[in-house]
């Protein structure tokens, strides 16, 4: 299971990224499997959003980095992103689509 940083943590994380408030509504557990096996596991915090141009809701977890140091990510609520489970899998497929870019660079 992936880290589980402090709600106040990433609601920080999350204010300060998308430079708006934002105001915890539920954490959820997700297990995210591709060919029967586990790519990701973890709990993701929910955000309602005050501020943002254009999002309502964000969704927040965090994992162990290089370090020691916690890596923390936020997905805006935006289409196709309308949950915890799809906010993993958009950050899943772009992490893909990184790793596929940076592989043709070399």
């Amino acid at each position: 299971m992936e880290d589980d940083a402090p709600i106040e943590v990433l609601k920080h994380a999350v204010e300060n990224l998308h430079q708006c408030s934002a105001t915890f509504v539920e954490a959820v557990d997700v297990r995210e499997e591709q060919e029967g096996k586990i790519v990701w596991w973890g709990t993701v915090k929910v955000f309602d959003l005050t501020g943002h141009p254009s999002a309502r809701r964000a969704y927040a977890w965090s994992f162990p980095a290089t370090a020691g140091k916690p890596k923390f990510v936020t997905v805006l609520g935006l289409p196709p992103v309308d949950s915890a489970v799809t906010a993993v899998r958009a950050t899943i497929l772009a992490d893909a689509k990184a790793k596929e870019e940076k592989a043709k660079q070399t």
